[in-house]
């Protein structure tokens, strides 16, 4: 990463993701769209994108968000393939990797972390407050993630899912 992406993020951790919520003045979520949108290139510009304090986008590596998206507070990203009219509600977690465990003669923590596998969530996703999402998952269009579910495996266009691990509920 270059100098001045370095700085560009150095800008939205330090200042512009801490910015007050919605709720005491609507011009401080545009601030964080147009910075995610404009300088951090993260975001594909559009005035109905929402982002709310806290956000945690990683480095940008392998972020991508569409339009028309709401990000509540809190909510991590690591790495994910996130696309239009989506609607992540406060701290929801997406992670693209995770840590290596598979030798039991050397410690987890000096294993070292697997190769990213950034999730992909298709058009119309609705993913509830607490919500889970783990590496490698395919989120289907119009699908509806329940809150505090853990999604380990990919989940059907329509589908509403809900617990830990998730699970199929119904279909819109």
């Amino acid at each position: 990463m270059g100098l001045l992406r370095k700085l560009a993020f150095a800008g939205y951790y330090g200042l512009v993701s801490h910015l007050p919520h919605s709720r005491y003045l609507r011009v401080f979520p545009r601030i964080r769209c147009w910075y995610v949108e404009r300088v951090l290139g993260l975001l594909e510009a559009d005035t109905r994108n929402f982002v709310e304090p806290g956000v945690y986008l990683s480095d940008g590596a392998s972020v991508r968000i569409g339009k028309c998206v709401q990000i509540n507070e809190n909510v991590f990203i690591q790495g994910a393939s996130i696309g239009d009219f989506v609607m992540l509600a406060p701290g929801v977690a997406i992670h693209s990797r995770s840590h290596r465990h598979d030798r039991k003669d050397v410690p987890m923590v000096l294993q070292g972390e697997e190769e990213p596998r950034p999730p992909v969530i298709e058009d119309d996703v609705w993913i509830g407050r607490n919500a889970v999402i783990l590496p490698g998952v395919r989120i289907g269009r119009g699908a509806l993630v329940g809150a505090g579910a853990v999604v380990t495996k990919d989940v059907e266009p329509g589908a509403i899912v809900g617990g830990v691990p998730a699970r199929l509920i119904r279909y819109r």
